[in-house]
């Protein structure tokens, strides 16, 4: 009998990510082809529209340094260790690879630094451990982690990294700065969870985050595991031809992901506290990067730690693995609440991604910047909607103004100024361009047949494309033969040609996302969907963050209607640990919910939370638990089993280059 599959987007990738890494014959299978000579000119030319010359962020991202450990190496139980930088000394070169845009190559070296850092007096960070930094405050007496990465062995040895050059204090507080798995996953390796039970360790969280840690992404949570595969190029290998750097940070690490509910939350807009003789300054910013987020600022080394809203990168008002779009206007004030509240009293600025910004001019002009980029998307968006544009007129002609286009931190290495414009129409005017024709127009499956037809046919269609790929025309190209492949997916020349424009285009990306996305694209159209395993991505620690009343939404996003038409029933739950009871109706083949019990109902089952977390984990199942005393069924047994039997399983690896058959 099977549960619900629990997954975050970050989560779910890492472990997709290891999977990827133990399938070779996937990647092996794999044949990148060299530039093409558009490819080597748009390279060219990025080449020579940037300011390569300005150096100062290597030299923000090297002041501080202490030391590392050979290639960042943190080994695993296998042959494979968790994290290692050793695959990507290709970018030990100044000269970018001709199949990487110069630009993208710029900020893989910059996240490639790696090692202990001193940002200012009693705080360091560790960076180049994991996708994302764990920051560290020395106390009176103890130390306090701000976000412990993303698994618990890298936290581990980012910790001992520091404890190799600093004094031993214990950890005496954990920081989550917001919800996203790469900024809590690892907090086992830096606490235990023990500790926190016994008051002798205390984490710290935004209100609302254990909620928002897995309800962002869990309803449509195999869809965003799948699609994060393609977003950070976690089914390839690294290399001038494979995965490069998602822009944010190099990759993700393939550990054990952890999680600690808080101890303490920040409930006000903004608080202070102060912790083990370390004033910190807490500022709230929902909604912004993450639905549960905060800013920290700490008075009396001057340092303003500004999470993930303000990073050397166009971050992401939508991000291409799927999520709900996030609102610029809001993030844009939100900076700017920041900037003067803390722009004139900080001497240094992080973030919890790549490196500091110091000096108070510079930081006053970084927040400026990255105020008014997503404040520019966001309003310049709306000017052109608002003329009856439309979001793909919009992504295609709207233009950052010179003054950020020259910006390292306002380019588009994670988010792009073409995603984000998009996102904001998504936000205000959904997915309609409010042309009749496209209201309901054929299915993708259909659309392409008939595409194809009016075309000439596939052969004639595929020789007009061979010719428009010599010219360079490589998006063209590629949707093109997206409309063969989806007509015909055996068609072989199609696919191959497909792939060959895809990948042109990857190492033409900017956006280390983009990159990924092409390239993985490439590569399933060439050798298939890779054969991975979509094994659970749950564990007791992320399971706890689900509510009960999570739990039966996501059940109904698995009930199969088919299966459930006609059928009725009513099954009472009543959980022992926290006295919650809810009623859990199926009908016209929809299930619904509430709080409370029905007199009458079909059947009732009662347990513990905790049974039901080991039986999604598959360590018992309800027979079991029933024959143990650990589930009590009264009424119908036989409900139980056959509302689970109307339950779809979600399979990781479907298709997305080709139609799903």
């Amino acid at each position: 009998m099977t549960l619900p599959r629990f997954s975050r987007a970050r989560i779910a990738t890492a472990c997709a990510f290891a999977c990827a890494l133990v399938t070779g014959s996937a990647l092996a299978q794999t044949v990148p082809k060299p530039p093409e000579p558009s490819t080597l000119k748009a390279n060219a030319d990025m080449a020579k529209a940037l300011p390569f010359a300005d150096r100062r962020d290597f030299e923000d991202a090297m002041r501080g340094f202490i030391a590392t450990v050979p290639d960042a190496l943190v080994p695993g139980t296998g042959p494979r260790p968790v994290w290692s930088m050793k695959p990507y000394d290709f970018l030990k070169t100044d000269t970018p690879a001709d199949t990487v845009n110069p630009s993208l190559w710029r900020q893989a070296q910059l996240n490639a630094i790696h090692g202990l850092f001193q940002v200012a007096e009693r705080v360091y960070q560790v960076r180049g451990f994991d996708l994302a930094n764990m920051t560290i405050v020395e106390g009176d007496g103890t130390l306090i982690v701000i976000d412990p990465l993303l698994t618990a062995e890298t936290a581990r040895a980012a910790l001992e990294l520091y404890y190799q050059h600093r004094p031993r204090k214990p950890v005496g507080t954990v920081i989550y700065t917001h919800g996203h798995a790469d900024h809590f996953g690892g907090v086992k390796g830096v606490l235990s969870e023990a500790d926190v039970a016994a008051g002798k360790v205390q984490v710290i969280a935004p209100a609302a985050f254990m909620e928002t840690a897995v309800a962002e992404n869990i309803l449509a949570g195999n869809a965003m595991n799948r699609r994060s595969q393609y977003q950070f190029g976690s089914l390839l290998p690294p290399g001038v031809r494979g995965q490069v750097d998602t822009g944010l940070g190099k990759a993700l690490a393939r550990g054990s992901i952890t999680l600690v509910a808080p101890t303490s939350t920040i409930d006000k807009p903004t608080e202070e506290r102060t912790i083990d003789g370390v004033q910190f300054v807490f500022r709230l910013v929902p909604g912004s990067e993450a639905p549960s987020e905060m800013l920290l600022y700490l008075p009396q080394f001057r340092v303003l730690n500004m999470a993930e809203d303000v990073t050397h990168t166009m971050h992401n008002l939508y991000t291409i693995r799927g999520a709900e779009v996030r609102d610029g206007n809001l993030w844009s004030k939100y900076i700017d609440e920041a900037r003067v509240a803390f722009g004139d009293k900080a001497d240094v600025l992080i973030a919890q991604h790549h490196w500091p910004t110091t000096g108070r001019e510079r930081i006053v002009d970084l927040l400026k910047k990255q105020r008014d980029m997503y404040k520019f998307i966001n309003d310049q968006t709306l000017r052109l909607l608002n003329q009856g544009y439309t979001a793909a007129d919009i992504a295609e002609t709207l233009r950052m103004p010179a003054s950020l286009a020259q910006e390292w931190s306002a380019r588009g290495y994670y988010g792009t100024l073409s995603h984000n414009a998009k996102a904001v129409y998504q936000k205000y005017l959904g997915w309609y361009d409010a042309n009749p024709a496209n209201l309901n127009p054929l299915p993708p499956v259909a659309y392409a047949k008939k595409t194809v037809e009016y075309m000439g046919g596939a052969d004639a269609v595929l020789a007009r494309a061979r010719e428009d790929f010599g010219k360079g025309e490589f998006r063209w190209v590629a949707s093109a033969m997206s409309q063969v492949v989806y007509a015909d997916p055996s068609n072989r020349a199609a696919r191959e040609l497909g792939a060959d424009a895809l990948e042109q285009l990857g190492y033409q990306s900017e956006a280390g996302t983009w990159r990924s996305a092409y390239l993985v694209g490439a590569m399933e159209l060439r050798n298939g969907v890779p054969k991975i395993a979509g094994g659970s991505s749950a564990n007791a620690d992320t399971l706890k963050a689900v509510s009960n009343d999570l739990f039966f939404d996501f059940l109904g996003v698995r009930l199969d209607a088919a299966k459930a038409e006609g059928k009725k029933m009513v099954i009472n739950w009543n959980f022992t640990d926290s006295n919650q009871q809810f009623v859990l109706t199926l009908e016209n083949s929809a299930l619904t919910h509430i709080a409370g019990q029905q007199p009458g109902a079909d059947a009732t089952i009662t347990l513990a939370r905790a049974t039901l977390d080991a039986v999604t984990l598959k360590e018992t199942s309800f027979p079991a638990a029933v024959l143990t005393g650990k589930v009590k069924i009264d009424g119908d047994r036989g409900k139980l089993a056959e509302l689970m039997s109307m339950m779809d399983n979600f399979e990781l690896m479907f298709p997305v280059v080709e139609p799903r058959r």
